[in-house]
């Protein structure tokens, strides 16, 4: 018999009711959602970073932000190595709007984790209690669950977003869905290799990273680390909760190392342990005798099962979180016979080293790790990697020229052992007066031993030479070839259309017009060919006497005119401009010339010196400051000139503000940018009395 519930003519539940409960059910879940968020939100902090890194040989300094949460009142905050990755300079904002210095407490690039301090000395208001946010247990969440992901992305605004859980331990694998994929966030670091990813649909915001996934207890269960087209990955609150206090405790997380990577056995025929997939050279595994191809089925007398690729990061755990140093033994079958080795495990070295700028020499260099020599087949890490090199710098004009992937042994006959020694050689290098012609550097590339000469070059950039004045017409052309004459009515003269003429200058007191196409000069028929050259003109007006005479054939409105126009010198073009580099601001400035003048409308009254170029994260590029600005004042002190300017820098270094106030002109508008200086400390001379 059919139930009553599922007849036709049984009576339905009055909508009132069904309203009424969805409404009810409704108002509870945004309840629930609220009172998490509100227990996560206020330890939210938004992340600036200043970076550093390297490339083209040389320097480069940028800008990043992330997300970080407070998870304790000493104020520390947790979020990804990928946000703090060569970071040299970090501020975090908090709920109140408050900006604090920070500093790096420990990175862990194999979890993609990292751990900042506030300083707390920074609060407006002394002994404040900060708003700290706890970790919850991973371990219990289940597909279908309910996430918030949070974070302060796009500057400072906070935001939260609503998913489920889809998978509790992702991993990523390779085409065979079987070997587990090295994940690398930046060339030559992996990491993920003991994660199992939390991935939800919860939307992640650019600058999201680091923020943490909450549950609706409004505890932190993951850390979100990838995310994009609706899907997203987090580090699990458990394994961020270990390495969290291994990074505070240590400043890094201590891990052991034994030499192998694993494959499941699902698809090997094997009915029990994990197969080792391969044995890195001169590791405990192989001086233990273990071999690519080896089962193990025990590990310190404990059966091992490894089935499927999920099952592979704790196990890499499990040995990694063995002390370093301790004795493992492995119970493994080779051929269908049963052995035993026994290894001592060694600390697990970092992959990628630290890494620096000669700038002089027009290169940068990184340190060699264990793994770089494993993967660059190298005998050892001795030595310094060439990292980079800047077109057209000492180093890309040694003979022969250094490149990309060598390897510096001796620099004049002395070994450099790493890259610290490296950069000891460099800087007693630069300090000799005078600096040697040539150095001799001995470097390792492909397995052959080479040896190169290197010129050094002043870090101190001379201002280009200035060309000798010569003659010159103070007017702007345009080549007027073929094409366009015959468009223009009069296919047979060709020559140079006068697109601007030049005030103050003799020509703006002769007869010539924009739009007079000059035919001739000096009775030579001008025909250029091509746009390559536009500057023919100016070339031959070069080889006449300065403060002479040009005789110039002139076709205006159709009618062919002679005029004769007085001669003077050639103005200073910005490529030949004297020019100032403050390294501390990381500021490029030059001198205003003629031209600059002309194009910008500006008159002789006003001055200054024109930003060329400007560190994005430097001191002046933090300020707001751009290049194409237009300094005209720096503090109380007026600049008129180059030499203005480099004693306005000079009296700021002296006496070190907190805060200096650029007056630039940008456009038509004048701007008060401030700067915020981060002095480094100085110490007197032992011998000098202190100053009051």
């Amino acid at each position: 018999m059919m139930d009553s519930a599922l007849r036709a003519d049984a009576p339905s539940a009055p909508k009132a009711t069904i309203s009424g409960d969805i409404e009810h059910l409704r108002e509870g879940l945004r309840q629930i959602i609220e009172g998490a968020r509100d227990r996560v939100f206020p330890a939210l902090v938004n992340i600036n970073v200043v970076t550093v890194d390297y490339w083209d040989g040389k320097e480069h300094k940028g800008n990043s932000v992330g997300s970080g949460t407070i998870i304790s009142a000493d104020g520390y905050v947790i979020t990804n190595q990928h946000v703090t990755k060569n970071g040299k300079k970090f501020r975090c904002t908090l709920a109140d709007k408050q900006e604090l210095p920070a500093k790096l407490i420990g990175e862990d690039p194999l979890t993609d984790l990292a751990v900042l301090q506030l300083d707390l000395s920074k609060l407006k208001t002394k002994g404040e209690k900060l708003p700290v946010a706890a970790f919850g247990d991973s371990d219990d969440l289940r597909v279908g669950d309910y996430v918030m992901a949070m974070g302060s992305p796009l500057a400072l605004s906070r935001s939260v977003t609503l998913g489920i859980v889809s998978n509790t331990q992702r991993v990523f694998v390779g085409n065979d869905a079987d070997d587990l994929e090295e994940l690398e966030l930046e060339s030559g670091q992996r990491t993920g290799l003991f994660t199992r990813w939390i991935q939800h649909d919860a939307l992640i915001h650019p600058g999201n990273s680091g923020g943490p996934l909450v549950n609706l207890k409004g505890e932190i269960i993951g850390i979100n680390e990838l995310g994009g087209n609706a899907i997203g990955f987090a580090i699990p609150s458990n394994l961020a909760r270990s390495v969290f206090e291994a990074l505070v405790a240590h400043g890094e997380v201590p891990r052991s190392w034994i030499g192998v990577s694993f494959k499941p056995i699902e698809k090997t025929g094997y009915d029990r342990g994990v197969l080792v997939n391969s044995v890195v050279d001169g590791s405990p595994a192989t001086t233990a005798g273990i071999k690519a191809g080896d089962v193990i089925v025990k590990i310190n007398n404990e059966p091992v099962t490894v089935r499927f690729a999920e099952e592979v990061p704790p196990l890499m755990k499990r040995l990694a979180d063995l002390p370093i140093g301790s004795s493992v033994r492995l119970t493994f079958e080779r051929a269908g016979q049963s052995q035993e080795a026994e290894l001592l495990t060694q600390k697990l070295e970092k992959d990628r080293g630290d890494e620096t700028a000669l700038r002089a020499w027009g290169m940068t260099a990184e340190e060699i790790t264990e793994r770089m020599a494993r993967e660059y087949r190298l005998d050892s890490t001795a030595g310094a990697m060439v990292s980079s090199v800047r077109s057209g710098g000492p180093a890309q004009l040694a003979e022969p020229p250094l490149s990309y992937g060598d390897v510096i042994r001796r620099i004049d006959g002395q070994a450099i052992t790493d890259l610290a020694a490296l950069v000891e050689r460099y800087k007693s290098i630069m300090d000799a007066k005078p600096l040697p012609e040539y150095l001799l550097i001995e470097f390792d590339r492909g397995g052959k031993n080479h040896i190169t000469l290197l010129k050094p070059k002043p870090e101190d950039d001379e201002d280009p030479p200035r060309e000798v004045p010569k003659a010159w017409i103070g007017v702007a052309t345009q080549p007027v070839i073929d094409k366009l004459a015959r468009q223009l009515g009069h296919p047979d003269s060709l020559g140079y259309r006068i697109t601007r003429v030049y005030p103050r200058t003799l020509a703006a007191e002769s007869d010539l017009r924009v739009g007079d196409i000059i035919t001739a000069l000096d009775g030579q028929p001008l025909r250029p060919r091509g746009m390559q050259d536009a500057g023919l003109f100016a070339r031959q007006l070069r080889k006449l006497d300065v403060d002479g005479d040009a005789k110039l054939s002139v076709l205006r409105d159709g009618q062919e005119l002679e005029l004769t126009v007085k001669l003077e010198r050639t103005q200073i073009s910005p490529q030949e401009a004297r020019r100032e580099r403050n390294r501390d601001f990381e500021l490029n400035v030059r001198e205003i010339t003629f031209f600059d003048r002309d194009e910008n409308r500006w008159d002789e009254n006003v001055r200054g010196v024109i930003v060329e170029q400007v560190e994005s994260a430097g001191w002046a590029g933090l300020g707001g400051i751009q290049s194409g600005d237009l300094i005209i004042r720096i503090g109380d002190r007026e600049i008129k000139s180059l030499r203005s300017y480099r004693n306005a820098m000079r009296a700021v270094t002296r006496q070190q503000p907190d805060r200096v106030v650029f007056v630039v002109l940008r456009g038509v508008q004048t701007r008060f940018q401030f700067v915020e200086p981060d002095w480094k400390p100085t110490l007197e001379k032992a011998d000098e009395p202190s100053k009051e």
